[in-house]
């Protein structure tokens, strides 16, 4: 697994040059569908330490809208939101719709009209976005944006082991956006010191293969997307994902 921390989107946009039709060429396509599986939890309304800052749905928003667009020409992409709903809290996974050629008005409008809300039954929105993909008879890609808590008690990195071990050749790359701490740690000398932590489904990566990427900013979260959805990361396999035509 390839992990990046404190990602800086000048570090990742280097990289873009690998994914076809990021780097010009709309006429290759990537040869595995994938599946956004988005935070749409209460917490994505939190704002800042101090409330100082915007809620992060709203940089999540701005980083969709300028990535989004470049990665849905050449690959197929599907939608899956966990938080909000009309069900019991933990039931709330939506699949929005399976993978599908230009797909980012419709993952740009999901996101939009988004109100975070409800709890966070990370775990099963991954394995739904698993099974849509097929992934015990076919190869696909499982990109997750999560600011890091699972909060309805999915054994996560159980997943990640049963995916391993099960999967063709699947895929998941965990995006952990501004991923906090539950408390503070106080030192004399120091002051208030916030705990560097990742996101609870980083094993989820370090199983398959795939990258943990944090992301603070939206130019780091557009960053973040474009790299893991694109075409040349590497996978389990050990060798980037080959371009085709569309």
């Amino acid at each position: 697994m390839a992990r990046v921390r404190g990602v800086l989107a000048g570090v990742l946009a280097g990289s873009l040059a690998l994914v076809p039709g990021l780097a010009g060429s709309a006429k290759l396509g990537c040869t595995t569908d994938a599946m956004v599986v988005f935070d749409g939890s209460g917490s994505m309304a939190e704002m800042g330490f101090n409330a100082l800052g915007a809620p992060r749905i709203f940089d999540a928003r701005e980083a969709v809208r300028r990535s989004v667009p470049h990665i849905a020409p050449v690959r197929r992409l599907g939608l899956i939101v966990y938080g909000p709903g009309s069900r019991e809290a933990c039931d709330n996974v939506h699949l929005h719709f399976p993978p599908r050629k230009q797909a980012a008005g419709e993952i740009i409008a999901a996101v939009d009209g988004l109100a975070p809300e409800g709890t966070t039954p990370l775990t099963e929105a991954v394995a739904r976005a698993a099974e849509v993909l097929d992934y015990r008879s076919k190869a696909g890609v499982v990109v997750l944006v999560t600011d890091g808590k699972e909060t309805c008690g999915g054994e996560t990195c159980r997943l990640a082991a049963d995916l391993a071990a099960e999967a063709r050749d699947l895929t998941v790359h965990v995006i952990g956006f501004r991923v906090r701490p539950d408390y503070f740690e106080w030192e004399s000398n120091e002051g208030a010191g916030q705990r560097e932590t990742v996101a609870v489904a980083e094993c989820l990566a370090e199983e398959t293969g795939g990258m943990y990427v944090s992301a603070e900013t939206v130019d780091d979260l557009t960053a973040a997307l474009q790299v893991t959805l694109g075409c040349a990361v590497i996978g389990r396999a050990g060798t980037p994902e080959a371009a085709a035509p569309a």
